[in-house]
């Protein structure tokens, strides 16, 4: 019983039947985000990220390929983006990026990113004169 068992799952591995975890950790999935803090590092940034219709509080973390993308490189606080990578457990591996309007971002995160303009507006916007 137990040899027919054993190559069963063979002949199911052979067939690619077995989806494994560290295959799936390879694909992208897409995020959405609005920066939350002032970016100091341009490699770790921090942001209300929406996976799957759930928020988090995350670090984008860049590639050298992303710092030096001129989005990246005139990232804001409050910026809206759409992300495509890996979620790690330091944060968000970033491997593409869109700027994206705020009225374009799902739902769950359009409250912040309007408290957060309104914020900047109120709080940064005076500070430039």
């Amino acid at each position: 019983m137990r040899t027919s068992i054993t190559i069963g799952c063979l002949i199911a591995l052979q067939m690619g039947v077995f989806v494994l975890p560290y295959a799936m950790a390879d694909e992208d999935i897409v995020a959405f985000a609005v920066v939350s803090e002032p970016p100091k590092d341009k490699t770790r940034v921090a942001a209300k990220v929406a996976i799957d219709g759930t928020v988090t509080d995350l670090k984008l973390l860049a590639s050298d390929q992303i710092v030096s993308n001129l989005i990246w490189k005139k990232l804001e606080i409050c910026h809206a983006m759409k992300l495509e990578g890996q979620k790690s457990p330091d944060g968000f591996r970033v491997t593409s990026v869109r700027v994206i309007d705020g009225a374009m971002l799902p739902m769950i995160l359009q409250g912040f990113a309007g408290d957060c303009l309104l914020k900047k507006a109120l709080e940064v916007a005076p500070l430039v004169d």
